[in-house]
């Protein structure tokens, strides 16, 4: 019996979001719920034929499962993957080599291998952040703790927007074929993230937003600069960016968001700044 559920996400151009709804915002950008206990959630979008996803291993391990947009019978025989963890301790296994990952941990698996996920403890379940990207070469499988990515600590209080930048996937650590990964935390009295804003049209990109209060919202900003729209998010949410939108936000209170691209390349430094005043 599969553990796995799934959804085909299309792409949507920027004239047609321009047009959406609160609601057709949410159902096209926002994805359901990602960690469900015993359960591997799974979001093949079109946008770089990124997928995102969780897993929420209980008391037996689960094990990554193909599903049918990837037209592989195995997931990763002709892609690579990333699990980031934010929950509880827990065990990734790539192709039999077993690593231990602590919350906020990273695990790299590269084409080819076979993946399976685990918690410590069922109490305190792990919840494996997944993120899958083609891949042209099989890399080995590596393990990056928190400690061991890149930080980047910037803004000031007087912006609200002092954070620390944790850069999972750089030049000079893990190796990928197109997948890069960080994560952002923001210091108490800071809301606002990735503001003044860009575009990459090269890469799409997603955010998952967690470390926040039940009742703390996140209004992630979407669309084209002279035609934004917002997403009001909760705790352990994630939404997809398109190439051609925005992605920025300002929170009720001080949060942590892991980003995630796939596309053309792995240059973080490649994006089109767009200035506060032009935005719209």
């Amino acid at each position: 019996m599969t553990h796995t559920d799934f959804t085909n996400r299309f792409a949507i151009d920027p004239m047609t979001a321009a047009g959406f709804g609160t609601d057709q915002l949410r159902e096209h950008f926002l994805l359901p719920p990602l960690f469900v206990m015993g359960r591997i959630q799974l979001h093949y979008t079109n946008y770089d034929r990124m997928i995102v996803g969780g897993a929420m291993p209980g008391a037996e391990p689960l094990t990554l499962e193909t599903i049918k947009p990837a037209g592989t019978k195995e997931l990763l025989a002709r892609r690579e993957l990333i699990a980031v963890n934010i929950g509880g301790p827990g065990v990734v296994t790539v192709s039999g080599e077993a690593f231990a990952t602590g919350p906020r941990d990273m695990v790299y698996a590269g084409m080819g291998t076979s993946v399976t996920f685990a918690s410590a403890s069922a109490e305190n379940p792990a919840k494996f952040y997944l993120l899958s990207a083609p891949a042209h070469a099989s890399y080995p499988a590596r393990h990056i703790g928190i400690a061991d990515a890149k930080r980047i600590d910037l803004g000031a209080q007087e912006t609200s927007n002092e954070r620390s930048i944790f850069q999972f996937v750089h030049p000079e650590g893990v190796k990928t074929c197109q997948l890069v990964v960080g994560m952002t935390s923001l210091a108490k009295g800071s809301v606002w993230n990735t503001m003044p804003c860009h575009i990459h049209d090269r890469r799409m990109e997603a955010y998952l937003y967690f470390d926040m209060p039940e009742k703390a919202r996140v209004f992630h900003l979407l669309g084209e600069p002279d035609e934004t729209r917002h997403i009001v998010m909760k705790n352990e949410e994630a939404v997809l960016s398109p190439g051609w939108s925005i992605h920025s936000g300002a929170g009720t209170a001080n949060y942590s968001f892991i980003w995630a691209m796939a596309g053309d390349n792995v240059d973080y430094t490649d994006v089109d700044p767009v200035a506060i005043e032009e935005l719209r």
